[in-house]
């Protein structure tokens, strides 16, 4: 790695398709993905130095190599609708919800604030290059890049996740005191979740390129040590099993509309004469008990597209906006033989075997069977490579559900994508 490349900002490269599950990645101290979730993943924290070796070279060599985004283009973005935003001060303790005004954003002179902004992969290259490593992890669990900068003393108080982390530190350093502590009770009078007592049993200080795993409900405090500190969190989905269920339980009642035999009449021609007519009757409970089997309500095949659409479903504050100048069904086909498709940075996108969900939708059914792959690509790979065959197979008229997809914005063109600044 030449000095010259050092000098630069931060250029995290984006991760191969295939990523080496079975080989060591500095990232993760030098042990493989594989190993990682066998030892640590959910059980137990892991401290890596020079998790970016990048930044340890660069130090070698006395040459300072900044964050990938630079703390004037956070500020930015903290001013923005699209941003999910939020100022968090000490001393007293306040929280205040974005977007923010600039002159509202404390200076980085200034002591004990953090500015946290959630999404950040959505917004900048560099934070989807850096979350497309964890990968590994499946995309149902991965949720988002947070960016935290500060000022120095600046954090946001001793507290506890209910999902795993990783604190990656890209600018300044931080001290980290974490502990295993099973009182997790919180101060009922501040406006963050602050933990009302706090003993930790490790600590360290992160200087860039380092990285902290913890575990969920691992407690944790960090603390700016210089101004501008920088830690990229990479956080993940933890939903309780009663919201998994109720949001396929609720997607699969909307598909019922869809099954004939649900829309005849209830009809009793059997039903005796009744001793006790303020009882629910047999016979209704036992055609009722009859659907319920021919629906398989008792497996779980039947509520996992309802699963999948919910987890499949874009952030509430994602803005999807079609190209500006839209091209034809045709158009569109042919731009295919020729550039890569590639899914909008807002929009998720997950598979259960060889269906495909999108934004909430199941995109791959009654769709041509090459359509259909096209789809398990964008899903696996968030790209798809040009492809004659597909223009061959779109229909002129309506494109299917990858040129629907287009319009709407929830794919683009690579050469349409934008950064936000």
């Amino acid at each position: 790695m030449t000095s010259f490349y050092l000098s630069k900002p931060y250029e995290p490269p984006h991760a191969p398709k295939d990523l080496p599950l079975d080989e060591p990645w500095a990232l993760l101290g030098k042990i493989s993905p594989q190993q990682f979730m066998k030892t640590y993943w959910h059980k137990k924290p892991l401290l890596v130095r020079q998790a970016i070796p990048a930044f340890a070279m660069a130090k070698e060599e006395k040459i300072a190599l900044s964050s990938p985004i630079s703390a004037d283009t956070l500020f930015a973005l903290a001013g923005q609708e699209m941003a999910e935003t939020r100022l968090i001060k000490s001393k007293p303790w306040s929280l205040t919800e974005g977007p923010l005004k600039k002159r509202a954003i404390p200076s980085l002179k200034d002591q004990n604030w953090t500015l946290l902004l959630q999404g950040m992969e959505a917004h900048h290259p560099a934070a989807a290059n850096i979350l497309s490593w964890f990968r590994f992890i499946p995309d149902a669990r991965l949720d988002d890049l947070m960016i935290s900068i500060a000022g120095l003393g600046g954090g946001v108080g001793p507290h506890f996740d209910s999902y795993d982390v990783f604190l990656i530190q890209m600018a300044g350093r931080r001290q980290w005191r974490i502990s295993a502590q099973e009182d997790l009770s919180l101060n009922p009078n501040l406006p963050l979740k602050i933990l009302q007592k706090f003993k930790h049993d490790q600590e360290w200080v992160l200087e860039p390129g380092d990285m902290l795993y913890l575990p969920p409900h691992i407690a944790h405090d960090g603390i700016a040590l210089d101004s501008g500190c920088q830690t990229w969190s990479i956080g993940f989905r933890a939903p309780t099993y009663r919201e998994l269920l109720r949001e396929g339980l609720w997607r699969l009642a909307e598909s019922f509309d869809d099954v004939p035999e649900l829309a005849s009449l209830y009809s009793d021609p059997k039903q005796e004469a009744c001793l006790h007519p303020e009882q629910v009757p047999e016979q209704m409970i036992k055609q009722l008990q009859g659907s319920l089997a021919s629906l398989k309500l008792d497996q779980i095949e039947t509520f996992l597209p309802g699963i999948a659409s919910y987890l499949s479903e874009p952030k509430p504050r994602a803005f999807f906006d079609g190209p500006t100048h839209c091209l034809t069904a045709s158009q569109f086909a042919r731009n295919l033989e020729k550039k890569v498709l590639k899914i909008h940075p807002q929009t998720r996108i997950l598979s259960i075997g060889t269906q495909v969900y999108c934004n909430g939708d199941v995109v791959t059914q009654d769709q041509a069977v090459e359509i259909q792959a096209a789809w398990r690509a964008l899903s696996k790979d968030k790209a798809l490579d040009p492809s004659k065959t597909l223009s061959k197979i779109l229909k002129p008229k309506d494109g299917g559900s990858l040129f629907e997809a287009y319009m709407a914005g929830w794919l683009i063109f690579e050469d349409q994508a934008k950064t936000w600044l």
